[in-house]
């Protein structure tokens, strides 16, 4: 379509043919004029809010979970990223709402399950709740594919090796190739962490570092030198029917 032509489509036409086509095609569609591109970049309109509907549970859109991806094509955006069915332990399925993983009842395991997409550039941002008891262990952080997603016994499984890094919430440690590399965050009588409450997580791979938040309160820097790798969201559970969820959220704000 000649880009004039295309500049002078009325907005209800956009949306009809938008809606309709591939999230790529949407992205090479923000290339073909301003106009198009300042429609696309309303993350709240109608072809955005038609696609969330297509792809997104019922249940995921209309409860708390994805209170801090507050537009449409955060709220797509997130589901893309979330956790992957296919790339959990099997003792892991994702529920219906596409966000949150159940560990079965199985003794003697821990289990692990990684975010749908790695990251190798740029700075991003998710959060992490734990929604039902943590156990002995409970570790969150990254993982690149090499790590092991399952294992016996009840064990800091994230972390367990020099492919994965983790903070483990019972015991405030940080955790990586097997070893406890110290208490964190670094405050005296640290408050343990209570199920419900969200963990951010920022990871800057162009930095190098791991950091996490807690209540808005940014807890210092968990990891450097982290490998020139792609890396996943990851966590690792220990206690049966415990259900943990993560939402991409972007790019971190500042300050």
């Amino acid at each position: 379509m000649d880009a004039a032509v295309a500049s002078t489509l009325p907005d209800n036409v956009l949306e009809v043919i938008f809606s309709y086509l591939s999230l790529h095609d949407l992205r090479n569609c923000s290339l073909v004029c301003k106009r198009w591109y300042s429609f696309l970049n309303d993350e709240n309109n109608d072809v955005w809010r038609l696609h969330c509907i297509r792809k997104l549970a019922e249940e995921a859109l209309k409860s708390d979970l994805l209170s801090s991806v507050p537009t449409y094509k955060a709220k797509l955006r997130a589901f893309y990223h979330a956790w992957n069915p296919n790339d959990c332990s099997r003792n892991i399925y994702i529920k219906p709402n596409g966000f949150t993983l159940h560990r079965n009842p199985v003794a003697q395991s821990t289990d692990a399950s990684r975010g749908k997409i790695g990251f190798r550039h740029g700075r991003h941002a998710w959060e992490v709740i734990w929604e039902g008891p943590l156990g002995t262990v409970a570790v969150i952080g990254i993982a690149t594919k090499d790590a092991p997603l399952q294992c016996h016994g009840y064990v800091a499984l994230l972390g367990s090796d020099d492919q994965s890094w983790g903070w483990n919430l019972v015991d405030n440690h940080l955790l990586h190739n097997g070893d406890a590399q110290g208490n964190y965050p670094l405050l005296n009588n640290a408050p343990k962490y209570q199920v419900g409450e969200r963990i951010r997580v920022i990871l800057d791979c162009d930095d190098n570092t791991l950091s996490f938040e807690k209540n808005y309160e940014f807890l210092g820097v968990a990891f450097r030198g982290l490998p020139d790798k792609k890396l996943y969201p990851t966590v690792s559970a220990v206690y049966g029917n415990t259900e943990v969820s993560m939402v991409y959220l972007g790019p971190p704000l500042d300050g």
